[in-house]
C-alpha cells in the first residue's frame, strides 16, 4: 500500500484467494477515502477473491487494470446479486 498524489494505492499481484482476502479488506478498510486498487499483475482470483473485489468496488474503490476474464467474472457476480 502506497500513497500517490494523496490517494492510497493498493497493488495486487499473483493469485487472490480466500486466504488473502482478510488482509486485502483490512488494508482497504484502514484508509479514510476509497483506494485505487491496481490489478494489472493479478493473474487469478477464486470466487472469494472476486467477491472481495466486488465488495471493495461497491464501497467506492477504483479497480484498475483487471484482466478481461477476471472483469467478466466480477461482472457476472454483480449481475447475480441484482
Amino acid at each position: 500500500m502506497t500513497k500517490e498524489d494523496g490517494q492510497t494505492v493498493v497493488r495486487l499481484a499473483g493469485h487472490l484467494t480466500g486466504a488473502q482476502v482478510p488482509d486485502l479488506l483490512a488494508a482497504c478498510g484502514r484508509v479514510s477515502s476509497p483506494p485505487r486498487v491496481e490489478l494489472d499483475e493479478l493473474m487469478s482470483a477464486d470466487v472469494v477473491g472476486i467477491d472481495a473485489l466486488r465488495r471493495i468496488e461497491e464501497s467506492g474503490a477504483q479497480l484498475v487494470g483487471l484482466l478481461q476474464y477476471l472483469q467478466f467474472e466480477l461482472d457476472t457476480l454483480k449481475r447475480k446479486r441484482l
